[in-house]
């Protein structure tokens, strides 16, 4: 539908001067700031220099250049952001955009149907966005009867679950993983395709799909103990996961105290909890705040999460912590299910958890004490889930 399109960018050039002056100024001179959603707090002023963007541009058209063409970018894609200019830079995606010539679609609002013409009329080949965007562009898609032949998708945000990073690959969508934070610009790793490794099986693909992926280029990410030391590889080698780069903010704007904390013993910490595979992936299994202690072992809610959504009548979910006065805290499912699946039992769920745990991926502690079915999950200005929201909603209540 022509009507949506507000204007070309030919035609903004055409009105404007033949002729700038670019003025000169310091490499070092601030360029960008913004704050946190303040998901784990209140909400922090970060900034970054034209220097910074300038490196942060250059390693993300590199790290995604050499990708495998049904991952990467080629001066043929067109590119539409599906996440908002004001988060994080778009993820610096219109700079590299920019850079490397590609043609660019700005969507405006972020309805479904909109998203689904401008996809399908102009063409879009590659895209970003947190996994809220890519449950409405799927259901969108699915109403119309329509696919994505192959549109390129970094999800980052939110944890990409197994059951979602499935529903897209069904639909057409070569669906992988980014992560970055507001500090971070927010590029520090993708998930990694090479072409000689060996074949996966579906369930290997999806997995690493949804991974935290490999550094990109220039970024040193370690996992440390408790001590502020790095440990060492594997499973049994958690820790939070510090950086350095380039492009990280040097401080938080005006709370020079928070900025200290942040770069504590000269590196970035991220507070997301982590261990590093001996083949160099990162893999995060919960963010400090949200990981859930119960009886003195620690619950991963991003893993509750990822096996829950396997179901097929799961639309959405989130697991929270809540008050226990046996364990002190247990896990709180909360699930929003699919239409027409509003005769799903708990217990068709849990089972799920069950199962996991007859396999090894979770321990008996970590199967939900409690679900709630619910209509919709609280969420950010970006589409995160709110899990501070969550949790004060729960908060004087360990019977839900």
């Amino acid at each position: 539908n022509q009507n949506r399109v507000k204007g070309e960018y030919e035609a903004l050039l055409d009105a404007a001067d033949d002729h700038f002056d670019f003025p000169d100024f310091d490499e070092n001179t601030i360029a960008t700031t913004f704050y946190t959603s303040g998901t784990t707090g209140d909400p922090k002023g970060v900034f970054f220099s034209h220097r910074q963007l300038v490196l942060h541009t250059l390693t993300e058209a590199a790290s995604i250049g050499m990708l495998p063409n049904k991952q990467g970018v080629s001066y043929g894609d067109v590119y539409m952001p599906m996440t908002p200019m004001f988060h994080v830079h778009a993820w610096g995606f219109p700079f590299t955009a920019t850079m490397t010539g590609l043609k660019q679609v700005y969507p405006g609002r972020y309805a479904p149907d909109l998203l689904m013409d401008l996809i399908i009329n102009e063409k879009v080949s590659i895209t970003h966005c947190v996994p809220t965007i890519l449950q409405m562009v799927l259901k969108e898609a699915q109403d119309r009867g329509a696919s994505f032949n192959g549109l390129k998708m970094i999800i980052g945000g939110s944890r990409l679950t197994e059951g979602l990073a499935k529903a897209a690959m069904d639909q057409g969508i070569e669906v992988y993983t980014g992560y970055g934070m507001s500090e971070t610009a927010p590029l520090i790793s993708l998930t990694d395709f090479t072409l000689n490794e060996p074949q996966l099986s579906e369930e290997e693909d999806i997995a690493r799909r949804c991974m935290t992926g490999k550094p990109v280029l220039m970024v040193d990410a370690q996992v440390w103990g408790e001590n502020n030391q790095p440990v060492g590889t594997g499973q049994d080698n958690t820790g939070e996961l510090v950086l350095r780069a380039p492009w990280l903010t040097q401080s938080y704007l005006k709370n020079d105290d928070a900025g200290k904390e942040l770069w504590e013993n000269g590196y970035m910490h991220t507070q997301d909890i982590a261990y590093i595979r001996p083949d160099g992936y990162i893999k995060i299994t919960d963010r400090l705040k949200d990981v859930i202690k119960s009886g003195g072992e620690w619950i991963s809610s991003l893993e509750i999460e990822t096996i829950l959504s396997l179901h097929p009548s799961v639309a959405d979910v989130s697991v929270i912590g809540v008050r226990d006065k046996q364990w002190g805290e247990r896990p709180l499912a909360l699930v929003v299910l699919k239409p027409n699946c509003q005769d799903t039992k708990v217990d068709d769920i849990k089972a799920l958890a069950e199962q996991a745990v007859s396999r090894g991926i979770i321990p008996k502690y970590g199967v939900p004490s409690q679900f709630k079915f619910v209509d919709e999950l609280p969420k950010t200005s970006v589409g995160k889930h709110d899990k501070k929201v969550m949790r004060e909603m729960y908060a004087n209540q360990s019977e839900v």
